[in-house]
């Protein structure tokens, strides 16, 4: 067995580390009976809290087999349909999307005490919608986008610095940049979406949304 104590430095208790979440509670009845206008509602409280990247939310995705992984990744757009962003699909999330669609998103907006996980499916962003997107990042993003070979191994800075000399030579001169083969938008169709408000004592609201044909079911689970 590994005595972990061993290993902590003086000072650095973990166990003493929390938090009480007394700001708000949250009730079904109070919940909009469409989650994604539930959504809309916490994600314009995050915005006006001014709370940097409210968009940012953890992709989790996993191989074939069932191997997670995760990251952050930013919301770009978000409707009826579903939750959409933009990567490289030759990117280990792209190939593992690519041989296993379910995947899940959580959002963390920790200074409102809330938190928001959706669970579905990906599908592909019309092309055309993709390089519509494309084409409004800023020209150092769109540079970016042909320079990395993401979650390729490099053999150092230096090649990646010499491979964004290449592209910036190639487009010297020109705003035209047209998105690279490999990238575009994925939209998360949800099966699921579950809103979390802190309570205090642990004793958390948790509200579960699940799609059933064109509609949806609402649920409070135990925290």
């Amino acid at each position: 067995m590994t005595d972990f104590t061993k290993r902590i430095p003086a000072g650095m208790s973990l166990e003493d580390l929390r938090e009480d979440y007394r700001l708000a509670s949250l009730d079904e009845a109070n919940c909009d009976s469409n989650p994604i206008q539930q959504f809309q509602s916490w994600f314009r409280d995050a915005k006006t809290a001014q709370l940097k990247e409210p968009n940012a939310m953890t992709l989790s995705t996993s191989t074939k087999d069932g191997k997670p992984s995760g990251r952050i990744v930013l919301l770009k757009e978000f409707n009826e349909i579903g939750f959409v962003f933009y990567t490289n699909y030759d990117s280990r999330k792209g190939l593992e999307l690519a041989a296993n669609p379910a995947c899940a998103l959580t959002f963390l907006w920790a200074e409102l005490e809330r938190q928001v996980r959706v669970e579905g499916h990906v599908t592909k962003v019309n092309p055309q919608k993709s390089e519509e997107y494309f084409r409004s990042r800023p020209r150092g993003s769109r540079i970016g986008a042909w320079v990395s070979n993401q979650s390729a191994v490099l053999e150092g800075r230096e090649s990646l610095e010499h491979r964004l000399a290449e592209i910036e030579a190639r487009f010297a001169g020109s705003d035209n940049i047209p998105p690279p083969s490999y990238w575009g938008g994925y939209c998360v169709q949800p099966d699921t979406i579950e809103f979390w408000q802190g309570r205090s004592n642990r004793l958390h609201d948790r509200i579960l949304y699940r799609q059933e044909g064109q509609s949806w079911s609402k649920e409070r689970l135990s925290p």
